[in-house]
């Protein structure tokens, strides 16, 4: 089965910090907190310069999806510019960060997995054509960036922007524009590899 999670029904909630609100896409176990969660999805506006809430224990990855960019100054990793057109940036979200907005407000996607319990990976992909994507285990979100369809074992499912979806464990899928081209990204959680 493929769950479907419309962005006008995205939970809203303010940062950890105050400074800001966030949407909570999905979270891990359901109705999981900010202190308790394994692993979480989540967008944020950044309207002005400032610190990041620090989750001890916790990676994450940040994309822009939309806006100038922001340049993050972050313990131990150094100063990295984050757009649109960007790669995804992972590094310890306990790590002190900072943001400076380059030109105005943006919105960000945000992937966070508790340290030792859960990895993940966050990917951008733009199709303009018809893109199969191979079954994967673990837990596997798609997030729209434009309307695009996923035909999925159950049928086909129409996604607006910021519409995610959530897929089963090795379901095969074919990601379909709607129009020339669509974006996209892939988010895949994974549990961690136990070293016992």
């Amino acid at each position: 089965m493929a769950r479907l999670l419309r962005n006008a029904d995205h939970r809203r909630m303010p940062w950890k910090n105050g400074g800001g609100e966030t949407v909570e896409v999905i979270v891990h176990p359901h109705g999981a907190g900010l202190s308790d969660f394994g692993w979480r999805v989540s967008m944020a506006t950044v309207a002005s310069d400032g610190p990041f809430s620090l989750f001890p224990g916790i990676d994450r990855t940040l994309a822009v999806l939309s806006g100038d960019g922001m340049a993050l100054s972050i313990e131990g990793v150094g100063d990295r510019l984050l757009t649109p057109a960007s790669q995804p940036l992972s590094f310890p979200a306990d790590a002190s960060t900072t943001a400076r907005l380059t030109g105005g407000p943006i919105t960000d996607l945000n992937v966070m997995t508790r340290r030792g319990h859960f990895s993940h990976t966050l990917s951008r992909h733009a199709v303009n054509g018809s893109l199969k994507l191979p079954a994967a285990s673990g837990t596997r979100l798609l997030m729209a960036l434009d309307t695009l369809g996923v035909a999925t074992p159950d049928g086909l499912i129409g996604l607006q922007p910021l519409d995610a979806l959530l897929l089963d464990d090795n379901m095969q899928i074919e990601v379909i524009p709607v129009s020339d081209e669509a974006a996209f990204y892939d988010i895949r959680i994974l549990p961690a590899v136990s070293s016992a």
